[in-house]
């Protein structure tokens, strides 16, 4: 039915996925739980947020990301000088 080289190929296909998949599933998680807990957000902010990431799923994680989440206040301190 499989020959070697197919057998090859599905066991490389599952080692790249999979991975990448529960990356993908773990960031999905993360601005899940960003978007409920951002203080900066109003409620409704942070239902329309929520609504994104659940029926966009990554992509709407990824938009969250970059649009919704929140930025650090305060500024890195400057680099020690030598």
């Amino acid at each position: 039915m499989f020959g070697g080289f197919e057998i090859i190929l599905i066991l490389l296909a599952m080692l790249v996925v999979l991975p990448l998949a529960l990356a993908l599933f773990a960031f999905w998680i993360w601005m899940l739980i960003s978007a409920v807990q951002n203080k900066g957000l109003t409620e409704g902010e942070k239902i329309a947020w929520v609504l994104v990431i659940v029926f966009v799923h990554w992509l709407g994680a990824l938009l969250y990301f970059f649009v919704g989440h929140p930025k650090r206040k305060t500024p890195l301190p400057p680099p020690p000088r030598p």
